[in-house]
């Protein structure tokens, strides 16, 4: 008979105990693995994304939720066998517990365990992690242009109104009819750089108004105003899922965004409109499990509006949210920066899929 061992100190299992808590408030799958391949401990985001239990995912085979697990099967031999103290590998996770049994791209970290053969498996969504570094870059941008926007409107602002002023001044001294007209032309492109200024500058003036937003009644309140600027050729249809619940954010500037976004694809169906056969479709699911600005979410809003329209502009496509930045003769630039700057402040992500015939621009707003 075998005696039983020394029993584990109170303290260490302590340590375990909120090292695993831990884990499990990461965004990023997270597993402790025996060289054999059984799962000794899995996080939250591990079971959500695989569709099973943490007591199912220990009574299996890790090997068992990858496609073509060989390469996976010889990377955890090295390292658990100190070949490696690191590896990462591309592969394909299984979800045995997804209904439709979908093969995820995923990228696979083993790392070893200082005093252990067991490794830990670092995995993160191929796409998942496309997204974020798209995220990053849009929240760059999105600060370097309002830092940029600041410094301009300093700039313009003060050296404008001496402009205007001075030709108001210039207009009650002169007589002549003809030359009125000319202080008429700079008093009025005054105004309109004041106006375009005021324009860039109203995401960062405007308090943010805080309240219960039903994201239907401001699908409701935009299809309405599209629909009394475009009463002909254009077809506004919706796909609304009605158990979205009510979330809190400004619920104007989630119409100015959304009627942003929806104007510039009304715009853009113009030949569409002429023939009769534009349609917008404005269409809200729930999504789960969704990464925003490295954080999880639970619940999030996916907002669709999509177009049958020629599509984004090749040349255009990465600069589409820069500000000033139109494909439309007499465009302002502007309607997708505001989107973009609202949608950031309720903590949420736009971004867009477009080929000619088919344009989806998707606003994903955290919920829970």
């Amino acid at each position: 008979m075998i005696a039983p061992g020394p029993p584990v100190p109170t303290a260490l299992r302590a340590n375990d105990e909120a090292g695993h808590a831990a884990l499990d408030l990461l965004a990023t799958m997270v597993a402790i693995v025996t060289p054999e391949g059984e799962c000794f401990f899995a996080n939250s985001s591990f079971e959500n994304v695989l569709g099973l239990s943490r007591r199912r995912m220990s009574r299996g085979s890790v090997f068992d939720w990858f496609a073509e697990a060989q390469l996976l099967h010889a990377t955890v031999a090295a390292v658990s066998g100190n070949s490696f103290a690191t590896s990462r590998l591309d592969a394909q996770l299984k979800r045995p517990g997804a209904s439709h049994g979908e093969l995820v791209p995923v990228r696979v970290t083993v790392n070893q365990i200082d005093g252990s053969r067991n490794v830990v498996f670092e995995v993160v969504e191929i796409e998942q992690q496309t997204r974020q570094e798209r995220e990053d870059r849009a929240l760059e941008q999105a600060q370097a242009t309002k830092e940029l926007i600041r410094n301009l409107a300093h700039e313009i602002k003060n050296p404008l109104g001496g402009i205007r002023g001075a030709a108001q001044l210039l207009e009650m001294e002169i007589e002549s009819r003809a030359l009125t007209e000319y202080t008429q032309v700079i008093i009025n492109e005054a105004d309109r750089l004041q106006s375009l200024v005021d324009r860039l500058l109203a995401p960062h003036r405007k308090p943010h108004v805080v309240g219960n937003v039903n994201i239907h009644e401001v699908c409701e309140r935009v299809r309405a105003l599209i629909d009394a600027e475009f009463p002909r050729g254009l077809a506004t249809e919706r796909d609304y899922d009605t158990s979205i619940p009510e979330f809190r954010g400004d619920r104007e500037q989630l119409i100015q965004a959304v009627l942003n976004i929806t104007h510039n694809a009304a715009e853009a169906l113009a030949e569409r409109i002429e023939i009769g056969d534009a349609k917008i479709v404005l269409r809200t699911r729930v999504a789960r499990q969704m990464t925003l600005g490295k954080q999880r979410y639970r619940l999030a809003l996916e907002l669709r509006i999509e177009d049958n329209g020629p599509g984004v502009p090749e040349a255009l496509r990465e600069r589409v949210f820069f500000p000033l930045v139109s494909g439309r003769e007499g465009g302002s630039g502007l309607g997708l920066t505001l989107a973009q700057a609202f949608i950031q402040q309720h903590h949420g992500t736009v971004e867009f899929e477009s080929e000619p015939g088919h344009t989806v621009f998707k606003i994903v707003i955290p919920l829970a």
